[in-house]
């Protein structure tokens, strides 16, 4: 039976990624105010490295535990307080100047991007028809490299205003407010309306998305449900679910390890190191955020039509080369004319192609509703756990030699090749089919 989308489903998947425009520019933004940053606390290399990573220890913190709520709750409410977590960490950050009080509120920040990145893509994922999904969710990864370049521009635009850091950070409270209010037009998902008991709403809310049998889905929701009834709670550490979890770390794992982070955060400071960008790092930075915007569009045109397993594939044989190029250019000190930049949008092309388009869908999709909260809490704190390790001692590793680091994000992504030939593919299959291939009897 043929699907026929409504307005309103494209409006919902529109609202509900502002949350991911809200996670990638509070990722970026620090990005320009970084330096300033350390001169007016007066921070020491370790204290500032400390600093900068505030945010993405509250990120695995808001990762861990918001899949309790996000279950107990709803994940619309969930959304709601995660919304004002992002206003009150921009508007705190922003006007209070004290050390203390700015990783405060930087950390509350961190916990609204870390429960963003798990509840975000589930919600969408779950109210989403099966042939949209991959579409739908790589919207919120959309929103995240959108958000990255809002905040590259607004850096760009603010710098030189007085108190331009303080101006950089506040600027999110704009768009968190907006979010905060959007969402009071979208319904829950339908998936956690009938694990409540109140299936006439899910219907409506099915009816209303342009889903195209709504009692078969309603009957498959069911016997996914029915499979977990006989444990009091499901877990999700175990043998069963192996392969979902092997699936969640290895992906999340492969995209932060390749590199990915460590470049969007210190993006001005590594272009400056080239010799040839010193006085204009953070305008080339628009460039690295906008090739990163435009081939996660790309991602999202071809991910329900080739598949996950072929951009993987195909993103992970260009991370290698472009990573490699960079490490050799650090070997050889040759970083004459563009080279710098056009070798880091090259590997930034192919990770948004690739591991970027890609990682918040397969996450999303890969476990079953019984345990999917706790599935995408593990998939987002692994993302996070190495995300936070390697901002905070990038910095060091380029001290020590850009060759090393870059040598080894190639590496890695040659690993995730390996790791796109062994993993499923899901394109096109209802979340129901997909827990029978994956999860073990």
């Amino acid at each position: 039976m043929k699907q026929h989308l409504t307005p309103y489903m494209f409006w919902i998947a529109f609202v509900a990624s502002l949350g991911g425009l809200l996670f990638g520019f509070d990722t970026a933004v620090i990005s320009g105010a970084e330096g300033a940053i350390q001169k007016i606390y007066g921070l020491s290399d370790f204290a500032h490295g400390f600093t900068m990573a505030t945010a993405l220890i509250g990120t695995i913190i808001g990762a861990f535990f918001c899949g309790r709520p996000a279950k107990r709750f709803g994940r619309l409410r969930s959304l709601q307080v995660i919304a004002l977590l992002y206003f009150i960490s921009a508007v705190g950050s922003a006007a209070i100047v004290n050390w203390y009080s700015f990783m405060f509120f930087r950390f509350i920040g961190g916990l609204a991007v870390g429960a963003s990145s798990v509840i975000g893509p589930m919600y969408i994922a779950e109210i989403s028809p099966a042939a949209w999904r991959g579409r739908f969710v790589a919207f919120f990864q959309f929103n995240i490299v959108l958000g990255i370049v809002a905040a590259y521009f607004s850096n760009y635009f603010i710098a030189g205003v007085p108190n331009d850091w303080q101006w950089m950070i506040g600027a999110e409270a704009f768009p968190a407010l907006l979010f905060c209010v959007l969402l009071f037009t979208l319904p829950e998902s339908p998936r956690w309306l009938v694990a409540q008991g109140r299936e006439r709403e899910a219907e409506a809310v099915f009816d209303r998305t342009g889903e195209a049998d709504v009692p078969a889905e309603m009957a498959a929701i069911r016997e996914s449900l029915a499979s977990a009834a006989g444990v009091k709670k499901e877990r999700l550490f175990q043998r069963k679910f192996r392969k979902p979890i092997l699936i969640a770390f290895l992906i999340a794992t492969f995209n932060q390890l390749s590199g990915i982070n460590a470049i969007l955060y210190y993006a001005p400071r590594l272009l400056e190191m080239s010799g040839v960008f010193r006085d204009g790092a953070m305008l080339q930075s628009i460039i690295v955020g906008l090739t990163n915007l435009t081939f996660t569009i790309l991602g999202m045109v071809l991910i329900d039509k080739v598949g996950r397993k072929t951009l993987l594939l195909v993103g992970a044989a260009g991370m290698v080369v472009a990573q490699f190029l960079v490490a050799r250019g650090f070997h050889l000190g040759a970083f004459e004319g563009y080279y710098l930049l056009v070798c880091i949008c090259t590997y930034i092309a192919f990770f948004a192609l690739s591991l970027g388009a890609t990682i918040w869908v397969v996450i999303a999709e890969v476990f079953p509703n019984s345990v999917r909260a706790e599935g995408q809490v593990l998939g987002s704190m692994t993302h996070w756990v190495w995300s936070a390790l390697l901002t905070w001692f990038f910095p060091l590793c380029l001290s020590i030699g850009g060759k090393y680091i870059f040598s080894f994000f190639a590496i890695i992504a040659g690993l995730s090749f390996v790791f796109a030939l062994w993993l499923p593919e899901t394109k096109g299959k209802s979340l129901e089919t997909i827990q029978k291939e994956l999860v073990e009897p």
